[in-house]
Parts: C-alpha cells; sequence; structure tokens
C-alpha cells in the first residue's frame, strides 16, 4: 500500500478504525497518535490513499482548524468524549467483541 501503513503493518480492522477516529469531530489526533502511534500528518496520509479523492478534500475541509480535533485548542471544559460505537481499549489494545 504505502509507507506509513507498511511500516506500522496496520491490519485491515485498523485502518479502517483511524479512519473511523478521523472522521469523529470529537476525536483528536492526540488520541489517535496515543492509541496507534502515528503523527497528525501520517493520519491525514493515510485518509488521503484510503479515500476517494472527492471525500478527502471533504473531510479535510471539515477537519482543518475545527477545534475539538485538536486537545490545545480545545476549552477545559470539554471533556473526553466516548462514542457508544467506540470499544473499550484495555491497555491501549482493543478489546475483543
Amino acid at each position: 500500500m504505502n509507507q506509513i501503513v507498511n511500516k506500522h503493518n496496520f491490519t485491515e480492522r485498523e485502518i479502517d478504525r483511524i479512519i473511523e477516529m478521523a472522521w469523529e469531530d470529537r476525536t483528536t489526533f492526540e488520541a489517535i497518535e496515543y492509541q496507534f502511534k502515528i503523527t497528525e500528518a501520517q493520519v491525514i496520509e493515510i485518509m488521503r490513499l484510503q479515500l476517494k479523492p472527492g471525500s478527502f478534500r471533504l473531510w479535510r475541509k471539515r477537519v482543518q482548524g475545527r477545534k475539538t480535533k485538536h486537545q490545545k485548542l480545545r476549552k477545559n471544559e470539554v471533556g473526553r468524549f466516548k462514542s457508544s460505537r467506540q470499544r473499550s481499549i484495555s491497555n491501549n489494545k482493543m478489546s475483543k467483541r
């Protein structure tokens, strides 16, 4: 696929989860970095490679400058968000269903 994906040996399920987290408004890039050990630039590259060009442009427009996607830009009153669809994490690994 590409260097980023090959370097980290992501499974198809992990790539799907990265894309899902990147689309979620309240999931920060820092949360993705914490879970998958990839930078914001690497998330952007994965999105560029995995999405159709139009979908990628829509996503970039959506997240660019969005305060909820960057921990440093968030207000203090915004707590940790966990989607009801998000799997629980145990020892930094996704638990089985």
